[in-house]
């Protein structure tokens, strides 16, 4: 059976990773001085407008302002911002809940975690090439190249696996003046030929390559669109191949289960696959606030599984644990190193803790 399959990554100047940049960096902040600040402190933008509002409980002070003008800097914006900010204290009923005697999920949800051999990164190829697309432009891009753009790439499947890229679709913003044709040729030559190099095991015979077909990208970012922290969560977690919880993850610090917990479930997934004991694995929890057990934790491997399910659930019991304090202690989820997640993906990189190999015994 054939299909085909399609996942989209976004630059650091779309709005909404642009967003999701300043309100991770606003956690790292919190971090560094108080590894156990609690912090859901978002914005939104929109043309040269920046609200920030939300919940910090901590004992860092954090020059909000600061922060965010120096991330729109690093993004290319010449502008200056107004900014308008709303923060209060977490709810003392939901810090009650949380930290106690033993750490406690900070709200009811349910995450996936996900994991597939089909590529070393073990993640599905369309996210892992939109991905990689949106890095090359970022380090191919110069002065008449803007940081907002965005990708969409699809791939052809047989028999649940891939076989031939089917289209990549390049949208990036740049100057006035700049042709068409020397966009396509910088994008085409510099940034997608290099990437694909990496995949030369697909078939790119009759794929179809579509840059800028919109035609002028000159006016860019939050003079563009809106954006605002936490729209981009299948670029985020899977492309839309894995299934992904209701919650987002930047500004979040680790009590939140929807960021923590998704990490920790991918870890679990992760190490299924590279215990050779499936092709692909989704690991589902549920959890509720003001409790450390989860709810139920769930190991789907699709049929794909090389031993019985009931052995791989029994792997997964002996050896992972999910309760909050534990997945913060084993990820060492309170170092500042939120930033660097909030564009290009949170899975797929080696430089995260939750993407390492667990030593165990099956």
């Amino acid at each position: 059976m054939r299909k085909i399959l399609t996942s989209e990554s976004v630059n650091i100047g779309h709005p909404d990773k642009t967003c999701d940049v300043i309100a991770d960096a606003f956690l790292d902040a919190a971090l560094e001085l108080d590894p156990h600040a609690q912090m859901a402190v978002e914005c939104a933008i929109k043309d040269n407008l920046l609200m920030i509002y939300g919940e910090a409980t901590t004992t860092a002070k954090i020059d909000y302002d600061g922060i965010a003008r120096q991330v729109l800097r690093e993004i290319g914006y010449e502008c200056e911002f107004e900014i308008i900010k709303k923060i209060s204290q977490q709810s003392p009923e939901i810090n009650r809940a949380v930290v106690g005697e033993k750490l406690a999920a900070n709200d009811q949800g349910f995450v996936y975690g996900y994991a597939t051999n089909e590529t070393p990164e073990m993640m599905p190829v369309p996210i892992m090439i939109a991905h990689k697309l949106m890095m090359q432009y970022e380090k191919a891009r110069c002065a008449k190249f803007f940081a907002d753009a965005k990708c969409q790439v699809s791939v052809e499947y047989e028999d649940d696996s891939p076989v031939a890229i089917h289209t990549i679709l390049v949208s990036v913003s740049h100057a006035e003046g700049v042709e068409q044709a020397e966009i396509e040729k910088k994008i085409r030559h510099e940034v997608i030929d290099v990437v694909l190099h990496e995949y030369l095991w697909l078939d790119t015979a009759n794929t179809r390559f579509i840059i800028n077909p919109s035609g002028a990208f000159t006016i860019w970012g939050s003079f563009s669109d809106s954006g605002c922290v936490g729209r981009k969560i299948v670029v985020d977690t899977y492309g839309g191949v894995g299934r992904v919880g209701g919650g987002a993850f930047s500004s979040k610090n680790a009590t939140k289960i929807d960021r923590s917990a998704a990490y920790y479930a991918r870890y679990v997934a992760k190490n299924i696959i590279c215990q050779g004991m499936a092709d692909r694995c989704e690991v589902s929890v549920s959890y509720a606030i003001g409790l450390s057990e989860p709810l139920k934790v769930n190991v789907d491997c699709f049929g794909t599984e090389k031993k019985p399910l009931a052995e791989i659930i029994m792997y997964v019991a002996k050896h992972f644990d999910f309760t909050p304090e534990n997945m913060i202690k084993e990820l060492g989820l309170l170092q500042p190193i939120y930033k660097r997640t909030a564009v290009y993906g949170h899975f797929g990189r080696d430089e995260f803790p939750w993407e390492a190999k667990k030593t165990t015994k099956s």
